[in-house]
Order: C-alpha cells, then structure tokens, then sequence
C-alpha cells in the first residue's frame, strides 16, 4: 500500500513539475500586457504592440532580454551564436551538392585518375569494398572528370550501345544526357562540353531524347556531327553505365575501353591516348565529410569555380561562416566551436530527411514505406509548376544518399532511363535489423524493359552494405532467381541462409541496419500507374 502511494506521489510530483516548466515557457498574459502598457505609456499616439518588442522574451535558446527594444549584450551575444550557429546548418544542408562532387573528384583522384583522359571503369562491377553514395552492381560503370579551365571544350566520344549516361556540373546540376536518354538514343556518338567562360562561335544544341538535334563542327581536321553542351563549371563528373550480355560484364568493360575516348578540342588532331583504371574489387571512398572537414571541402571547391557558379544567395551562406572565394577558411576559436557544432545537427537532419523523409509527397504508394528520391518528379526538386520554388528538403534527400542528377531519373516516359524507389522500413514501419530475418514478394512482371535489380546498403556509409557477399544485391539478368508458380518471386534478406533459397537470398549484418534501393531500367506504364507495386517487407 505504501509503494502504491508513494508511485502515485512520484507521478503527481513530475506531473507537476511538467507543467510548472510548460508555463514557465508560456508568457503570462497579465504580465505580458502589464509589459505593454508600460511600453505604450511613453506613446502620444495608438501603438499596435504587435510591432513592439517587451524587456524580456522567452525562446528556445532562452530568455532575451530587451532595454526598450534596444537587445541588451547578453542578448546580442545570445542570438549571434545562434545566427552562426543556423548558418552553418544550413551550409551544410544547401551544400551538399558541391561537395559530394568534390567527394567523387578526389575518390577518382585516388584510384589514379586525375586527368580527363584517365578513366576508371568497373571491369567486372562495384562491389561492397569502394565507398560510394547507393552504387549499383548490375551495371559496369565508366567514370571520369572533366576540368575545363585547364582543357577548354573537350570532346566525348561514346560508343554504341552505352546505357544510361550523364553529365553533371560542380554543384550537381544536370548539363547532358549520353546513352539510352540522351540525344545519341544509344545509337553511339560525339558530344564537346563547353567551359562555363567559353565566347568561341560553338552554341549548346537541344540535347534532349525528344530533340536530338546535332551540328556540324570541325574536330581536329574533320567535320562531325556534334551534340554541344555548356557547363556551369570548370569541374564536371561523366558517368556511363554498360549493361550486362548473359549476366556478364565483359562486354560492356570492351565496350568502354574500345569505343570511350575523351580529348580537348584544341588536342582533336592528335589526342592523348585514354587510360583505363579497373575500380572493381578496390578500397577507395568518394563521399563527403559529416564532421567540420565539410566546410574545408566546400571551401575547395569555391577556390577552384568561377564565382558565378552558384547564386549570391548562396554564396552568401558560405561566406556568412568565412568560407569565400580568394580567402582562407580560418574560423576563431568562437565560430569554430559553433560550426562543430551545427555540423552535428545538420548531420542528424540530413539523416532524417535522406532516411525517414516526412513529406507524404515522397510516398509512392498509399500505406506503404516506398518512397522516390525525385520528389515533385522533378530534378531540379522544383514542386509542381515551380510557384513553390525549390524543395529543398527533397533535394537534401537525394544528394545525402545518391548521385547522378538527370531528367532520366524523373520523367515518366514508358522504356526510357530508370526509375528508383527507397525502402527503409518494413511493413510496420520499423528499422530494418540485421539480426532479423524479412521476406520481400516481388509480383509478377515487374514493369522494366530492360532489367530490375535491389541493392542493399549500410546507413552509414550509404553505400553497398559489406558482408560475405561481394555483391549485395539481386538481378534480372544476371541471377538464377526462383520464381514462384504465380510468377512472383520472394527475396529473403537476414543473416543466415534461408534453406533452399540460397539463390533469393541477401545476406545482412547481426548489430547493423540496412536499407534497399529498387531500380527498373527502362522502366514501363505499370510503373509510373502504379498498376504495379512493391510491397513492403515482411519480418520472418
């Protein structure tokens, strides 16, 4: 009886407590008013008091205390850490694009390639071992950087049957399509992508998979039907995808190493032989920092671009925490200790928004986990017919767990470019366990032209998860899948391998969480209708 009593007495004590801090963070009317009229009593004239501020406010960062609107020191002091502190988020989160690049750059760079001419291609496919933002192991990678402020306009020659390609300037906007989406419609071909400064007489032609458009131009001492792109950077990621033949590699790696040549324009008569690096089965990391070395690689790449490669407003973010063109990034002691800081926090929002996005838009299906990385199935994440302006927290959402901007991504036209889906959570919304057990159904004819394939990943590195399997994923083309009587088939996913479904199976880690991307290449109408769905993972 005594226990009880004294729980009882516990509970009314915190209850109390609660709501003594709750009211204690609510201004009181009578003296919220007594405020005002003190501050109206020295007015000749009627003074709306919503345009007055009292002598002491309550907020989130604490109590601000006023002189006669006039913010006292403390105040002052108060709220300029905050501003800092709110501006180094918010670098962080409207940031990422550029250093992601940057993050590939010196990735490459690392793996030997760092020159236009040096090419990494994954000979026999990505694997667990390279870190790299939801890489994918079902298609053979070509993958190389272009610096047009020290080759000029340079040219890319890109052979016949290339699958997806893009190209993507220093902040990851979208410059030019290549292979299945882009002008060339896979049929192969030669494009010359612009600096940002360049006046010469060459003009962007249409570039689009509706409007292939070419011109003729000069290269080296032959005329050439040429696609012409213009960058808003000196610096620019290629990436070239090569479908599999019999669930193999080997002729898509041909494919790159014989028909893939890059070369400056002005070099067009005797160009530099290509170098091919394989990056299969290689350690190397291409992700940017998520601690303050964030705001070190995004002061490199403002050193490197013109200055008008991002707008002012942006600009201005950087250079609001010290990070500018021309000048070093050198904090005090006072701003630094903020930065670390809103490191951390923007971190923790940019998980939120990349992992459990709370914008039903994001959604796929009703009631369901399957969410799209193209939020408003834009690629510029500009919602609707743009009056809304940027969707910045869907832009967040692709860029911290993806690369590769491309309209190919976001438009819905029947067997052309691919189509992604995130699934983070099972059917009742929770974390997906390593240590746990979970079946997939995948119903029959899934809705892709060319093939479909699932890959897992670790949260933390956004990359393929590392386990006993080199390759954690599954295939159409390249996996001996079994497939139910009614065409479906079910993929399991946990720690050990489910009896007689080796060939269905994924292996994930005991202690880790793991999430999946779903990819249709050429994806079909029963997609974009949603006559055909993904169901949510079931806990075995």
């Amino acid at each position: 009886m005594k226990k009880v009593i004294f729980l009882a007495a516990i509970s009314w004590l915190l209850l109390a407590t609660a709501c003594q801090n709750t009211n204690e963070n609510q201004p009181n009317g009578t003296d919220s008013q007594n405020a005002f009229d003190d501050i109206l009593s020295k007015y000749k004239t009627d003074i709306p008091t919503k345009i007055l501020t009292p002598d002491k406010v309550k907020s989130r960062i604490g109590d601000l205390d006023f002189y006669d609107g006039m913010p006292t020191e403390a105040t002052i002091i108060k709220v300029y850490d905050n501003l800092d502190f709110m501006r180094g988020v918010d670098v962080f989160l409207n940031f990422i694009p550029a250093t992601s690049i940057e993050g590939l750059r010196l990735g490459m760079k690392d793996l030997g390639a760092d020159n236009s001419n040096k090419i990494v291609v994954m000979e026999n496919l990505m694997d667990a071992k390279s870190l790299f933002l939801t890489g994918n192991a079902s298609t053979v990678y070509a993958s190389f950087f272009l610096d047009l402020e020290t080759d000029g306009p340079t040219v890319v020659e890109v052979p016949a049957g290339a699958g997806p390609g893009t190209v993507n300037d220093a902040f990851f906007r979208f410059v030019v399509d290549m292979g299945a989406p882009g002008p060339d419609r896979q049929k192969g071909g030669m494009y010359i992508i612009l600096p940002p400064d360049y006046d010469g007489n060459l003009k962007p032609t249409p570039n689009t998979f509706q409007d292939n458009s070419s011109v003729k131009v000069k290269v080296g001492d032959k005329m050439k039907d040429v696609w012409i792109a213009q960058s808003r950077s000196y610096t620019n990621w290629i990436i070239l995808r090569g479908f599999l033949v019999d669930g193999k590699p080997d002729a898509a790696a041909k494919m790159w190493k014989e028909g893939l040549k890059v070369y400056p324009l002005a070099d067009a008569s005797a160009p530099k032989s290509n170098e091919f690096i394989n990056g299969s089965g290689k350690v190397f990391n291409t992700i940017h920092a998520n601690n303050y070395e964030f705001y070190e690689e995004l002061w490199a790449v403002l050193q490197k671009e013109p200055i008008n490669f991002i707008d002012p407003e942006l600009r201005g973010q950087a250079a609001a925490i010290g990070i500018v063109k021309g000048k070093p990034f050198a904090p005090d002691a006072r701003l630094e200790k903020i930065l670390h800081d809103a490191i951390v926090v923007g971190n923790a929002t940019a998980r939120s928004i990349g992992l459990a996005p709370r914008d039903k838009k994001a959604y796929l299906y009703e009631g369901k986990q399957w969410y799209t990385g193209f939020v408003g199935k834009d690629y510029r994440w500009l919602d609707g017919d743009g009056n809304q302006g940027r969707n910045m927290d869907a832009r967040t959402l692709f860029f911290y767990t993806a690369t590769v901007n491309t309209p190919a991504m976001a438009l819905e036209v029947s067997g052309v470019g691919s189509n992604y889906a995130f699934g983070t959570r099972d059917e009742n919304g929770a974390i997906l366990h390593g240590e746990k057990n979970y079946k997939l159904n995948m119903p029959a004819n899934v809705p892709a032209k060319d093939f479909w394939s699932i890959v897992v990943y670790d949260p933390q590195t956004r990359s393929m998860l590392q386990t006993d399997q080199a390759y954690p994923n599954k295939n159409s083309k390249k996996d001996n899948l079994i497939y139910n009587e009614d065409g479906s088939v079910d993929l399991y996913f946990g720690p050990t391998t489910p009896r007689g479904k080796e060939a269905n199976w994924i292996q994930t880690v005991p202690g880790k969480a793991w999430f999946v991307l779903f990819r249709t290449y050429g994806p079909l109408e029963a997609w974009f209708e949603k006559t055909w769905q993904l169901n949510d993972f079931e806990l075995v």
